[in-house]
């Protein structure tokens, strides 16, 4: 078989014509990837890098009233908040929007060096440890990159709307594109902890030095595990300055591989399904949007989701830093649950026809909550209790999986919706909010990640925990994912588009139109 018959295969595409064409669909994915290693760099380090690498997560520091750890958490929460409810207006900024490359393809071409820029300016070296100054500047500096980010994000993926309707092709579009974004976040989350674990381990104590510390000081075994992955007395300052360097290097490697790709979107994609000549302004655009009853639904699901993957993002690379001793472990964690993520992308074209898209979505996320809830129990403190949490990691990355392939094309088929019932397609309101549930799911990630390392009085200048405070660690990351997952679950119950109801309004709305 050749390539193009197997992507033409992959896709659901039709040779020739008009329609879509897996070269197009191949470069949206493309971008995508791309956008991922930014998004990533951001979503996953930034976090670390104030806490470990700027150390406001030391004992003593302080931001106005709070703990440097505390103001971290908020400026993670805040920022996200404030960044996902500009969503709606970007939306509507990009229903207006006519130019002669459409309304949602030029904003990769314009945005790209923008995000680049803003990207790198997060992580540069110079910000002064434990200075409240650094803090502020890294604070405005962060709400201006996810307000451009923005800019890009909404019209990224309101444009697989308008280039096909066809709800099977969009959904096999969107799966393999979710693939390469996955691909793209891996090989970030994978790759920087065991670069920024391998620059460090220098300043790190070593087994010996705890041997040492036990016959010079006689501090009993028990005390000394305390010690084991700590800073060396006297090199923290030389610690801390090497993380701000790498993170930095990692930053401008990743931003410069992610440019090239965003314009290569822009160039090989088209759209071919837009919205009226007259664009709705932002309040129109909001009444439209809660015309969308089956939209607003995914959005309560996605919101009560969002700490489901909690130890995915920064709570997780404490948990290896802190408690496995070994910042590279996170990228173990990550990698377990990539085999889950692709017997999901399997999985949801069949579990789509099968069961529908609803039902599919709710019962991997009831499996997700049954898992995390064994996984809590059994605990972490024992070789053998290490496996099973593996095995659970494992089976975790299928909810994970699914829900980042499904709701894409689960959005999809409400502009249709909305179409069908009002008239209007709305593509910029609708895709606004499957970014606003991406950065509230970032937001609670990182704001509990943060929280539990305050929680868990975690010094990260000499990166010293205590057995307490490990169990804490634990406990938060893990009991908030299994509320989440059995949370999120609940509202779309209530949810009433199915494959056959989507196609009959497509065919309905494409039959008005012939009149």
């Amino acid at each position: 078989m050749k390539i193009n018959d197997l992507l033409h295969k992959l896709y659901g595409t039709t040779p020739g014509g008009d329609g879509l064409q897996p070269k197009e669909a191949l470069a949206y994915g493309i971008a995508g990837f791309g956008q991922n290693f930014i998004c990533t760099i951001i979503g996953s380090y930034l976090t670390i890098f104030l806490t470990d690498a700027l150390l406001f997560g030391a004992d003593g520091v302080t931001i106005g009233a709070v703990t440097g750890s505390m103001a971290v958490a908020y400026l993670m929460l805040g920022t996200r908040i404030f960044d996902a409810f500009n969503d709606p207006i970007m939306g509507s900024i990009v229903d207006r929007t006519r130019t002669k490359w459409g309304k949602c393809r030029p904003y990769l071409k314009w945005m790209a060096v923008p995000i680049a820029i803003m990207t790198i300016v997060c992580f540069l070296p110079v910000f002064r440890a434990k200075a409240t100054s650094s803090f502020i500047i890294i604070a405005i500096v962060y709400v201006i990159w996810s307000v451009v980010y923005t800019v890009a994000d909404v019209p990224y993926w309101g444009l697989s709307t308008c280039m096909t309707n066809d709800t099977v092709v969009r959904g096999n579009m969107l799966t393999i594109t979710r693939l390469l974004c996955t691909l793209g976040a891996g090989i970030v989350t994978v790759f920087v902890p065991i670069i920024t674990n391998g620059v460090t381990a220098k300043f790190r104590y070593t087994d010996a030095d705890i041997a040492k510390i036990m016959a010079d000081k006689g501090v009993d075994a028990e005390a000394a595990k305390g010690f084991v992955g700590t800073v060396i007395k006297g090199m923290e300052e030389a610690n801390a300055d090497t993380l701000k360097m790498t993170y930095f290097i990692c930053a401008v490697v990743l931003v410069v591989a992610a440019v090239p790709m965003f314009f290569y979107g822009f160039k090989h994609t088209k759209e071919r399904f837009t919205a009226v000549d007259n664009p709705p302004s932002l309040g129109h655009n909001l009444k439209l949007l809660f015309k969308n009853k089956e939209l607003l639904l995914i959005v309560l699901s996605g919101i009560l989701g969002g700490a489901r993957m909690v130890y995915t993002y920064t709570g997780g690379l404490y948990f290896a830093k802190y408690v496995l001793q070994n910042e590279g472990m996170y990228s173990l964690i990550t990698l377990l649950v990539v085999p889950g993520g692709l017997v999901a992308s399997l999985l949801v074209p069949w579990m789509s026809k099968k069961f529908t898209k609803k039902w599919a979505y709710i019962a991997v996320h009831l499996f997700g909550g049954v898992v995390m809830a064994i996984m809590y129990f059994v605990g972490y403190d024992a070789p053998w209790k290490l496996v099973v949490a593996a095995i659970a990691l494992v089976l975790l990355g299928i909810p994970q999986g699914v829900n980042n392939i499904i709701t894409y094309a689960m959005i999809g088929d409400t502009v249709d919706y909305l179409e069908w019932k009002t008239g209007e397609r709305g593509e910029g309101i609708c895709f606004a909010m499957q970014t606003l549930i991406n950065k509230i799911g970032m937001a609670v990630g990182a704001f509990i990640g943060v929280i539990s390392f305050s929680a868990a009085k975690i010094n990260s200048e000499t990166g010293f925990i205590t057995q307490a405070g490990k169990d804490t660690l634990w406990n938060m990351l893990v009991l908030s994912g299994v509320i989440s997952m059995f949370a999120c679950a609940v509202p779309m119950f209530f949810y009433t588009i199915t494959e056959k109801r989507q196609k009959e309004m497509v065919d309905e709305i494409a039959a008005r139109k012939n009149k």
